[in-house]
């Protein structure tokens, strides 16, 4: 028999105990992440100030967080009605693990360890109204559904990012973000502290970092993409002291999380260099980055560095009990190392190939001295480069390929691919939304993330902890920002760690978060509501073309003009397809009877002759940025100018492409235009030229090799072909020949890696 403890359970706060209104209606569950395996019974369990606690003492740290959230009042169990039970079942095989048993007269809260405890406790927590977190919430007793609950995991590694070098927000926040993932029972909080722009956890040892590396002399305004570059002029930068991160990391663990700081080495080291240039290689001043990107002062490979970067991690294994580090290992650039007498020097004392290999002597080294003292390191998957440390994890962020590698070689892997889990990018097609990196990541596409790449076997598979979602706050100068973009992704990448795809349904899952929506304003989370938007998308069908309009929620109407004036209560309602035979706008609106929601999704059809045509790609478009297919270069929708992600781009990387168009007759044109995607910073670059041949009537061919223009925004490309200098062409065939950018050079971010190609609409009339 287990050793029990006895309360009273006072789930609301004290106010509530002295009123006399009416019992709170059990609420229907609208748990996120969806469990398992969830089971409505009949009857309805009352949870009032007569009800009692008892839980078996290995499971108490679960309890006592439980109790912080309820107002717990403890007195004697006079006047019982019902039971809550919390007991330890070691029968469970996953140790976070839990099952939830609700009768009208018990709640039996099952668990092998304080974590799955913990985890039932949040899931019995969204039964409860959302209003229960207010102060001076009121109300006789608290109804909840009669259910059973059997629920575990799918991954163990369940994470959300944060980084503070670029912008620094309070300890509050942070402790704010940390109870907004235990909510969604994430387990590990991955905290990039240092980059180029700043240093941000104190170091006693080196207190030039955070006299001069915590600081930069102004930021970037605006966006980097916008020439000439803006400063605001403002010194920018500060640090959490050491007693400021043990508070941070006890009051993570006292909800479950693990907090994992991120050190970057050997690159994205810029600020450290500014304070102590001797790691450097040249020695040189230089200041704390000021701007974003991938700078090429990095640390030197000098005994010097390695001794200065092993005080540096004693200080901080002293801080976060984690049994991983992580170490960075991404975008260093080599530039500097091969110039350097003493990089080089290493090069052949330790017999490396080149300069790759140089990095993994760093990490290598890096991982033994983390090794000898009882941890483990995570890296980018950069640290597969020259060849990967003996006991690595890899963060697969470029794609899924870093993934495959690691995990076929033996290694843990975590899942966090740009095209999936940087919540640093736009996530709808609104104009007016804050300022974003770039690329276009919406909330469907992150609650469709399937963490085990298809190219692993099962056994591999295993190898594959989870994943985690990032938010990278170059572009977010403020708390409210951060929010705005990690919410509600956040939640979607909560269900992709937790719930198995057999449970996972979208749909489902956005109903349940309309009602969390009620969740998160009580907590005053600033998060982007765009569930009660359009969609739509172009399809052709028999050489005709349809617009088809959609929206996530059920029960409203959607609205429409194809003038281009705004929608009201009188506009046509959508019922079917919208066929499209000329040049239309289209703008669409949600409406509740008269009531509109949400903002006016608008959509600029050009209905040129390409529009309905046959189309072929030689080479498939990269999975992560399939676009609508090759029938999307010609729907007669550009696409963003700004969200190269969206679904009218295709990429392709690092590859040649060709595409043909067979207008199915002989057409008259006057001209062939198309653009591509220019964002350096993310690797995407415009080709340097492209042909494009002409099929004719009689069977010749007609050619040219044209040069890109420079468009407004600066990050576009055009390239177009005007036939006024030909008395007429009637063509048959369009062949567009697309050469990748190829590999992008020194000094540019991404350096030595394949660039991206993102093509657009191709627009023939």
């Amino acid at each position: 028999m287990h050793f029990k403890e006895k309360a009273l359970l006072v789930i609301f706060c004290c106010a509530m105990l002295a009123c006399k209104t009416e019992a709170s209606k059990g609420v229907v569950p609208q748990i996120i992440p969806a469990p398992q395996s969830l089971q409505i019974e009949e009857g309805i369990f009352e949870l009032s100030s007569n009800t009692y606690l008892t839980f078996d003492k290995e499971l108490q740290p679960a309890v006592d967080f439980w109790k912080t959230l309820s107002s717990s009042v403890l007195g004697s169990n006079t006047g019982k009605t019902n039971e809550m039970r919390v007991s330890l079942d070691e029968n469970i095989t996953n140790p976070e693990g839990y099952t939830l048993d609700i009768t009208p007269d018990l709640i039996h809260l099952k668990a092998p360890t304080p974590e799955g405890a913990f985890y039932g406790l949040q899931s019995l927590f969204q039964l409860l109204p959302p209003e229960f977190v207010v102060p001076d919430y009121e109300s006789e007793g608290i109804e909840i559904q009669s259910l059973k609950i059997k629920d575990a995991p799918q991954f163990p590694y369940r994470g959300m990012h944060l980084d503070v070098s670029r912008h620094m927000y309070s300890v509050d926040f942070i402790k704010k973000y940390i109870d907004a993932m235990a909510m969604l029972k994430m387990n590990t909080f991955h905290w990039h502290l240092t980059d180029d722009q700043g240093w941000r956890v104190e170091i006693k040892k080196y207190p030039k970092l955070n006299e001069i590396s915590s600081y930069r002399n102004e930021t970037l305004i605006g966006h980097y993409s916008d020439q000439p570059h803006q400063f605001d002029g403002k010194r920018y930068g500060g640090f959490y002291t050491q007693e400021e991160i043990k508070d941070i990391v006890d009051y993570a663990s006292k909800r479950m999380i693990t907090v994992i700081p991120e050190i970057e080495m050997p690159g994205h080291s810029q600020a450290v260099i500014s304070a102590y240039p001797e790691l450097g290689c040249t020695g040189e001043q230089v200041d704390v980055a000021t701007k974003w990107g991938v700078f090429e002062d990095i640390y030197c490979t000098k005994e010097k560095t390695f001794k200065f970067l092993e005080d540096v991690l004693d200080e901080v294994l002293e801080l976060f009990p984690s049994e991983y580090i992580h170490i960075g290992g991404d975008e260093a650039p080599k530039t500097r190392w091969k110039t350097c007498k003493d990089c080089q020097a290493r090069i052949q004392s330790e017999g490396l190939k080149d300069e790759h290999e140089l990095q993994n002597y760093f990490i290598t080294r890096m991982e033994k001295y983390l090794n000898a003292k009882g941890r483990q390191i995570i890296g980018w998957d950069e640290i597969l480069e020259g060849g990967l440390a003996p006991n690595a994890t890899v963060m697969s962020w470029r794609g899924t390929d870093g993934a495959v590698k690691g995990a076929q070689s033996g290694h843990n892997v975590i899942m966090t691919p740009t095209s999936h889990a940087y919540f640093d990018y736009y996530q709808s097609d609104n104009e007016d939304e804050p300022l974003a990196i770039g690329g276009f990541l919406p909330l469907e596409k992150v609650y469709g993330f399937n963490p085990i790449p298809e190219e692993l076997s099962k056994e591999e598979a295993r190898y594959v902890l989870g994943a985690q979602g990032n938010v990278w706050t170059e572009y977010m100068p403020t708390e409210d920002h951060v929010e705005n973009m990690a919410f509600p992704r956040m939640l979607a990448m909560a269900e992709v760690n937790w719930t198995t795809p057999d449970n996972k349904n979208y749909a489902d899952f956005v109903k349940r978060l309309e009602y969390f929506h009620k969740r998160l304003d009580i907590l005053d989370i600033n998060y982007a509501n765009h569930l009660y938007e359009t969609k739509g998308k172009m399809f052709s069908e028999n050489g005709m073309a349809f617009y088809e309009l959609e929206t996530l929620i059920a029960g409203k109407d959607i609205r429409y003009t194809l003038d281009g004036s705004e929608p009201n209560s009188n506009s046509s309602i959508y019922v079917s397809q919208i066929p499209i035979d000329e040049s239309v706008t289209i703008k669409a609106s949600v409406f509740k009877g008269d009531e509109k929601l949400g903002k006016t999704f608008t959509q600029n059809i050009n209905s040129h002759k390409a529009v309905g045509a046959k189309i072929s790609i030689d080479k498939p478009p990269h999975k992560a940025y399939s676009g609508s297919g090759a029938q999307g270069l010609i729907n007669g929708i550009s696409g963003s100018d700004t969200r190269y992600g969206d679904k009218e781009w295709l990429g392709f990387w690092g590859e040649d492409i060709e595409v043909k168009i067979d207008l199915g007759e002989e057409t008259e044109i006057n001209s062939i235009e198309t653009r591509f995607y220019d964002g350096n910073g993310q690797w995407i670059y415009a080709p340097k030229y492209m042909a494009i041949r002409i099929l004719l009537e009689d069977d010749t061919v007609l050619a040219n090799k044209l040069i890109a223009e420079d468009l407004e925004p600066l990050n576009i490309k055009s390239f177009r072909w005007d036939f006024s200098a030909f008395k007429k062409v009637n063509a048959k065939e369009i062949v567009l020949i697309v050469p990748n950018y190829g590999t992008i050079p020194d000094g540019k971010q991404g350096a030595g890696n394949k660039a991206w190609t993102f093509i657009d609409e191709i627009i023939v009339n």
